[in-house]
């Protein structure tokens, strides 16, 4: 028999697209799932659009939330009530390819318990459904990236973003241990990469088996946009958490690598509080600040902006 999966699918004014990606959550090859879905306080539509994709449905869970709780707490909400083996985080504006499912716990099924994820490619679109680009391509032509790593990523995940999140199938076992989402946190996707590689392997499926819809106004696209971002303030918490999980000097350099782009980002967005508070965390790893500082000061002078 098939093992269990859980789809967590969680709306925030997502009204426009709900319909497509319930309908690709329904048309699952694999069979075995339970679907819980949330909506977080939307003040569009998205609530009707959910009732009406569900009417039929009993076997569905709705839960709307009354007011806007955070990504983080309404998705543990819904972590709460699975029962599956694998569970997946899909935002009600991406579209699940019909072999998503099947091909990604196929692999999973073939792999041990160390295995906690597996993750593949996905195909970019824009609000009118319309492909735009591809995740991976887009990391190779930034170069950013050759190869996706996979197995124990701990390191790599230090260095640089390259999972697409909204791919990844994962082992409940994982959020288990890890207790779910850190409700504290404005966004999740980073801090899960860390806590889970530091104990965990993940596999890489070459596929497109997701298209990831990309919005001017997603989470992901106003990640530095204000100097008091919540956002920003997760990301330099996730980084104290990761230099508290490191456990050699090369994964305290590739750290360091993350520590100075991210103090590069605030200096650009004008957190300069926040960009100080790089400065100590690199000093703790036993980092000299002096470059940091010089490329800082370059940037606010509107020098070479494109060289750091």
């Amino acid at each position: 028999m098939n093992p269990l999966v859980s789809v967590i699918c969680i709306s925030y004014n997502h009204a426009p697209y709900i319909s497509e990606a319930l309908k690709s959550v329904f048309a699952q090859i694999y069979t075995e799932i339970e679907i819980i879905v949330l909506d977080d306080g939307s003040s569009d539509t998205s609530v009707g659009e959910i009732e009406k994709m569900i009417q039929g449905k009993p076997e569905v869970v709705f839960i709307p939330n009354t007011q806007n709780e955070g990504y983080t707490r309404t998705f543990n909400k819904g972590l709460a009530l699975a029962k599956g083996k694998y569970l997946i985080d899909f935002a009600l504006d991406d579209v699940m390819q019909p072999e998503f499912l099947r091909k990604s716990v196929e692999r999973l099924e073939t792999l041990g318990e160390e295995y906690g994820v597996c993750f593949s490619n996905a195909d970019y679109i824009n609000s009118k459904s319309e492909t735009i680009g591809n995740h991976n391509d887009t990391l190779r032509a930034k170069k950013l990236i050759s190869e996706i790593p996979q197995g124990d990523i701990f390191e790599m995940v230090l260095k640089r973003y390259f999972i697409c999140t909204p791919t990844m199938v994962i082992r409940k076992s994982v959020f288990d241990r890890m207790g779910g989402y850190d409700e504290s946190l404005a966004y999740e996707d980073f801090d899960f990469w860390v806590r889970s590689s530091r104990y965990y392997k993940y596999t890489f499926l070459d596929e497109i088996l997701m298209q990831k819809r990309k919005l001017t106004s997603s989470m992901s696209a106003l990640r530095y946009k204000h100097q008091h971002n919540d956002q920003m303030q997760s990301i330099f918490t996730v980084c104290r958490k990761a230099f508290s999980l490191c456990k050699s000097k090369s994964e305290l350099d590739s750290l360091y690598q993350r520590l100075s782009y991210e103090h590069r980002q605030c200096i650009r967005y004008q957190a300069y509080g926040l960009a100080e508070s790089y400065i100590v965390l690199v000093k703790k790893i036993g980092r000299g600040a002096v470059k940091l500082r010089l490329i800082g000061f370059l940037i606010r002078l509107g020098l070479d902006r494109n060289r750091f």
